[in-house]
Formats: structure tokens, C-alpha cells, sequence
């Protein structure tokens, strides 16, 4: 990791995690689903989404803890669909980020819960900031874009599609849809749940998203690629799991070299779409760089 993107990293990762943890704590609801909502959360993980926000701030030259609930909220919403993607009526996994997953800990029916509970709680979040930057308008944009992003137009949408492709071979365009919005929209939010909380214009916000729509897609082709090539170790969950799911990949339908090829293509795009905005760039390129080389 770059050292400008690593210092980044350490200072912000530290302060969402800290921020998380004192939200679900303060909840009045029974222990054990406070738990179970803790185990997930804490359990690790890059942060890439919520990082994605505050650096998007500090690009455009803000103050990055404007977004720490939003960059909270966005985390919340990963870490429960990783808690329902792991369910046997799922993916069926039994580690994530290298500890028992969520249902082989707290049970199917309080896995089922604490994710619902880390959804709902999102919204909250957002809506409850207290922010002197931020006006209610600003605020009901952001819970609104949340809202198609992980919901049916967006990330539960491609969890559908997703599951209906498996056993099939599907082609290019019909893998595409999956990743874009199974994995895309809600890295898209984070991108511009940043633009949105900059104040940053139109013309802006659309350089950012198709950053943001290579990205999430580089993200997924490297994810592929590290089911084949990566270390169990560092992973945290089984490798090799798509081919005996019979799951269509990105290797599967192009060769592993082609995956690469096709990696290669989206972060050069991701990083022209980059160029074009006007603002501080250089860890928002180190983060581009991270997803692209990752080995977890």
C-alpha cells in the first residue's frame, strides 16, 4: 500500500471503527443481537467503501470526518449482506475474514437478524446526523441514493441475478449486470456519497461515477482472480469456491490471462474517468492501485 493511502488508511480506519462500535453500542435492543451485530462489524475488513468517502472529501479539500457517519452507514450495509451472502440458503460459507461466520457463531435465525438490524440502523444513521454543514436536503439525497444503491435497483438486484446465474453460463454482459450491482453500486454510493457531501457539481459527479463504475467492476474481476490465485490465509474464506459452485467468473469466460487483460482495462479507464475531475487525486489513484494488486 502506498504510504500516502496507508496513513490515510490507519488514521480513518481507526475512527469509523471506533465511531461503529460506540453507535451499536448505545442501542437499546436485547444483548445478543447487540452482539451479533458487533461480531461482524468488528470483525475486520479493508473499509474500502468507507474510506471511499472520506477520501472523495478530502479530494475536493473538506474536512473527511463530515462523512464519518455516512461512511459508517455504508459499512453497515456491507457488513449485513456479507452476514446473509454467508447463510446456508446462500453461499452456505463457513469463515469470513478468516473467523467462523456470523451464523456458525450466533445461530441462522440471529445471523438473519443482526443483518436485518445493521441495514435498518443504516438509515438511521444518515438521517440522524448532526452536521452544521449538512442541510435536511442534502441528508434526504443521501439516504435516497443509499436506498436505490443497496436495495432492488442495486445490490440486492444483483444478489438476485446472481443466484439465478448459477449453474448457467452466462456471457459477458450478463456477468457484468451481476458485479455491477451486486458489488458496483454501493462502491458507487460511497464515491458519490462523498460528491454529494462536498457540494461537488453535476459535471463532477459524473467523472466520480464512472471512476467509481471501473473501480467497482476491477474490484470484482481481482476477487475472481484471488479465487483461483489466492492465499486461504489471507483471504480469510475458501478458495476455489466459485468453480466448485459452479458460479460464470470472469477466468471462466475469458481465461485467467484475459481476466487480467480485463482488469487492466477498467482501472486504465477508471483512472482517465479520474483525470477528468478537478480535485486532489493522488489517493483516490493509490486506492484504485490497492483494489487492482490486493491478495485479500
Amino acid at each position: 500500500m502506498a504510504m500516502l493511502l496507508e496513513a490515510f488508511s490507519q488514521e480513518y480506519k481507526r475512527k469509523i471503527e471506533e465511531r461503529m462500535k460506540d453507535i451499536v453500542s448505545g442501542l437499546n435492543t436485547p444483548a445478543n443481537l447487540k452482539a451479533a451485530m458487533s461480531y461482524s462489524l468488528e470483525a475486520g475488513g479493508k473499509r474500502l467503501r468507507p474510506l471511499l468517502v472520506l477520501a472523495v472529501l478530502r479530494a475536493y479539500g473538506k474536512d473527511p470526518l463530515i462523512g464519518l457517519d455516512t461512511a459508517c452507514a455504508i459499512e453497515m450495509i456491507h457488513t449485513y449482506s456479507l452476514i446473509h451472502d454467508d447463510l446456508p440458503c446462500m453461499d452456505d460459507d463457513d469463515l469470513r475474514r478468516g473467523k467462523p461466520t456470523n451464523h456458525k457463531v450466533f445461530g441462522e435465525a440471529k445471523a438473519v437478524l443482526a443483518g436485518d438490524g445493521l441495514l435498518t440502523l443504516a438509515f438511521g444513521v444518515i438521517a440522524n446526523m448532526e452536521n452544521n454543514q449538512l442541510s435536511p436536503v442534502t441528508a434526504l439525497e443521501l439516504v435516497a441514493e443509499l436506498s436505490k444503491a443497496a436495495g432492488a435497483e442495486g445490490m440486492v438486484g444483483g444478489q438476485v441475478a446472481d443466484i439465478e446465474g448459477e449453474q448457467q453460463d452466462l456471457r459477458l454482459a450478463e456477468l457484468e449486470y451481476i458485479h455491477v450491482h451486486k458489488t458496483g453500486k454501493l462502491l458507487s454510493y460511497s464515491i458519490l456519497a462523498g460528491a454529494i457531501l462536498a457540494g461537488a457539481n453535476e459535471e463532477e459527479r459524473k467523472h466520480l461515477t464512472e471512476y467509481a463504475y471501473h473501480l467497482g467492476l476491477a474490484f470484482q474481476i481481482q476477487d475472481d482472480i484471488l479465487d483461483i490465485e489466492g492465499n486461504e490465509s489471507k483471504i480469510g474464506k475458501r478458495v476455489g469456491s466459485d468453480e466448485t459452485n459452479h458460479k460464470s467468473t470472469y477466468p471462466a469466460l475469458l481465461s485467467l490471462s484475459g481476466a487480467k487483460e480485463k482488469l487492466n482495462h477498467h482501472v486504465k479507464l477508471a483512472n482517465e474517468a479520474l483525470m477528468q475531475a478537478d480535485i486532489q487525486q493522488d489517493i483516490l489513484t493509490e486506492m484504485l492501485d490497492l483494489v487492482a494488486k490486493r491478495d485479500h
